[in-house]
């Protein structure tokens, strides 16, 4: 695996990631008592989270792109 992701997408995927993670769980908005959106928001935030955390993302590799500068 090498890494695609430049520092500004991981950061972005990272908060974004946390975001979906945290607003199922802890806001009790009713588009969230469907347990289709609730799991789907975290199993997207979990895989924004990873991706940022090890820099690789397949989506990325699959389209050739690179965020990053010196990969």
């Amino acid at each position: 695996m090498r890494v695609n992701e430049g520092t500004t997408d991981r950061v972005l995927r990272a908060i974004i990631g946390i975001v979906l993670i945290a607003l199922p769980v802890f806001a009790t908005l009713p588009i969230f008592a469907n347990g289709m959106i609730w799991w789907g928001s975290v199993i997207v935030g979990a895989v924004l989270l990873i991706t940022a955390i090890t820099g690789f993302c397949p989506a990325y590799r699959l389209l050739g792109l690179k965020t990053c500068a010196d990969c």
